[in-house]
C-alpha cells in the first residue's frame, strides 16, 4: 500500500526523467568526447568508456537492496546529489596531469550512482501513480528521457566546443564543462526535491510476510525461473549479437568525426558535433524509434524483425564511404549520421520488443532487469575491443570490419525463436 501522493505527475515525472537520462549519455557517450578532445588514444577510449556499462549490466543484482532498504525518493535523490558530486571531482580534476585515471574513477562511481538512480527513479513511477496513470505517462517519461540525451549529448556538448574556441584551451574548456553539469545536476536535484511526492510504503508488516529464508529461495527463483525460460540459450545469443557491429560503431563514430584528416578522420569542431550528433542524429533517432514502434503494433515483430535487423546494420556501411572520401562537406556527414540513426532507432525496435517478450510470465519486472543487463553486456564487451580494432585496421578498414559484424546478427535474427504477432496490437 502507498499514499496517495499529491503532487501532480506533471510536476515531477519529466524533471525526474530528464534527470535520469543526462548522467546516462555523459558517462557513457559524452565522455568519449572528452577524452578524444583531450587526447587519449582510442584503444584506450574504447576499453575503459565500455567498462562504465558495466553497473547497468549488473544492476539486477542489487536492485532489491533499493527495495528493503530506504524508500526510492530517498534514493534517487542521494544519487542525484552524488553525480552532481561526481561530474564537479571530474571538472576539478580535468586540469591534473594524471587527469585519464582521475576523471575515469569519478565517472565510474558516476555509472554506478547513475545505475542505482535509475532502479530508484523508475521504482518511484511505479509506486507514485496508479497502473492507468503509468500507461498515461510512459509516452512523457520517454520524451523526457531523450530530451536529457538531447541535453547531454547535444546542448552540454556545444558548450564545451565553443568553451574551446573562446577559451583556447580544451582542457580548461572541459573542466568549465564538467563544472557546469555539476551545477545543473544538483540544480535538477533540488527541483526533484520539491516537486516528487514523499510516498511511503506502509511500513505495517503483513501477516503474509515471508520469512529471510523465504526471500532468500525467491531470490534465487527470479533467477532460476529466467535461465530456464524456453531457448533461453538462442534468446540470450540474439540480445548479445544484435548490435555487434553498432556496439562498436557507437565507440568509434564520436573519434572518426572529431580526428584530424591526416589520422583519418573528418575534423569536424566539438560544436558541429554536438549539432550533428547530439542534437539532429538523436531526433532522427527518436523518429527512427517512433516509426518502428507503429510498425510492429501494427503488424507484429515477425514480420518487422529481418527488416529491421537490415535496417539497424546496412547504414552503418556508409561510413565506409566517408572513411574513404573524407569529404569536407559537413552535410554530407550530417546526412550519413541522420541516416545511420534513424536506421539504428527503427531497428532497435525490434530488440526492445524481444526483451519484452524475454521478460514474460512470472518476475516480469526483474526478468526484463535481467534481460537489459544482458543488452549492456552485448554493448560492453565489444566496445571494449573497437578501439584497438580501428588502431589495427584504420578508420576505413575498422568501418568493413563493422559491416562485416553485422552477418551474425542477422543470421541470429533470422534464427531466434518467438511468436510471430508479439507486440501486434489487439482490436
Amino acid at each position: 500500500m502507498t499514499q496517495k501522493p499529491v503532487k501532480s505527475p506533471w510536476l515531477w515525472v519529466p524533471s525526474l526523467y530528464l534527470t535520469e537520462g543526462i548522467p546516462y549519455i555523459l558517462i557513457i557517450v559524452v565522455s568519449v568526447v572528452m577524452y578524444k578532445k583531450l587526447g587519449v588514444s582510442n584503444a584506450d577510449i574504447g576499453l575503459y568508456t565500455s567498462l562504465l556499462y558495466l553497473p547497468w549490466v549488473i544492476k539486477p543484482i542489487w536492485s532489491p537492496i533499493i527495495d528493503l532498504i530506504g524508500t526510492k525518493r530517498k534514493w534517487f535523490l542521494s544519487m542525484q546529489f552524488i553525480l552532481a558530486l561526481v561530474f564537479l571531482g571530474a571538472g576539478l580534476t580535468t586540469p591534473a596531469s594524471n587527469f585519464f585515471f582521475l576523471t575515469l574513477a569519478f565517472f565510474w562511481m558516476g555509472a554506478f550512482a547513475s545505475a542505482t538512480n535509475d532502479i530508484a527513479s523508475d521504482g518511484m513511477y511505479l509506486i507514485a501513480l496508479k497502473p492507468e496513470q503509468q500507461s498515461f505517462f510512459v509516452g512523457l517519461r520517454g520524451t523526457f528521457y531523450r530530451i536529457g540525451m538531447i541535453t547531454g549529448q547535444g546542448l552540454i556538448v556545444i558548450i564545451a566546443g565553443y568553451l574551446e574556441t573562446s577559451l583556447g584551451n580544451n582542457t580548461q574548456a572541459w573542466s568549465w564543462t564538467m563544472i557546469i553539469v555539476a551545477g545543473l545536476m544538483l540544480i535538477l536535484t533540488a527541483i526533484n526535491y520539491l516537486t516528487t511526492p514523499a510516498v511511503e510504503e506502509n511500513e505495517e508488516v503483513p501477516t503474509e510476510k515471508l520469512s529471510r529464508a523465504e526471500e532468500r529461495a525467491n531470490f534465487f527463483k527470479v533467477f532460476e525461473t529466467f535461465f530456464n525460460k524456453k531457448n533461453i540459450a538462442l534468446s540470450l545469443t540474439f540480445v548479445l549479437i544484435y548490435r555487434l557491429g553498432e556496439s562498436q560503431l557507437v565507440k568509434m563514430a564520436s573519434p572518426f568525426l572529431l580526428d584530424e584528416k591526416a589520422d583519418g578522420g573528418l575534423a569536424i569542431s566539438t560544436s558541429d558535433y554536438g549539432l550533428i550528433y547530439g542534437t539532429v542524429g538523436v531526433i532522427a533517432l527518436l523518429l527512427g524509434g517512433i516509426l518502428g514502434g507503429i510498425a510492429i503494433s501494427r503488424d507484429g515483430l515477425g514480420k518487422w524483425m529481418i527488416p529491421m535487423a537490415l535496417s539497424l546494420n546496412l547504414p552503418n556501411l556508409l561510413y565506409i564511404a566517408l572513411a574513404y572520401f573524407q569529404p569536407n562537406s559537413l552535410l554530407f556527414a550530417g546526412g550519413v549520421v541522420i541516416i545511420e540513426q534513424l536506421g539504428y532507432g527503427f531497428g532497435f525496435a525490434a530488440y526492445m520488443v524481444f526483451l519484452i517478450y524475454l521478460a514474460e510470465g512470472i518476475f516480469k519486472t526483474s526478468h526484463y532487469a535481467i534481460a537489459t543487463g544482458f543488452m549492456a553486456m552485448g554493448m560492453m564487451f565489444p566496445g571494449m575491443l573497437s578501439g584497438y580494432i580501428q588502431e589495427w585496421l584504420g578508420y576505413t578498414g575498422f568501418f568493413v570490419w563493422v559491416g562485416v559484424a553485422m552477418i551474425p546478427a542477422l543470421v541470429i535474427a533470422a534464427s531466434v525463436k518467438y511468436p510471430r504477432d508479439f507486440g501486434k496490437k489487439v482490436d
